[in-house]
């Protein structure tokens, strides 16, 4: 299945190309391995993502990161979906 992942590191998935291999990491533990990068959507108007990212007090403190489309199986995708819950989401090149 498809599923898409906020990356915390923007600039880690602009290393990422459709076909890419990755590991996922939420905190200190792998959530997904071996997961294949499907897309990488294109960044949004510069003045929408400053909106975006930044929190309430407009410094900085909203969602950030990049998103990232990966294909996992079912299960996985539900456990990557629970870590992103509790903790930024990580990628490294496998």
């Amino acid at each position: 299945m498809r599923a898409p992942v906020r990356i915390a590191d923007a600039g880690a998935v602009r290393l990422l190309r459709p076909g890419s291999c990755v590991d996922v990491l939420a905190a200190f533990r792998v959530v997904a391995s071996g997961a294949r990068v499907v897309d990488v959507p294109a960044d949004p108007d510069p003045d929408l993502a400053s909106a975006l990212t930044a929190g309430r007090d407009g410094v900085g403190s909203g969602t950030g990161g990049a998103l990232v489309v990966l294909s996992v199986p079912r299960g996985v995708a539900a456990a990557i979906s629970g870590a992103a819950a509790s903790s930024p989401l990580a990628v490294t090149l496998c």
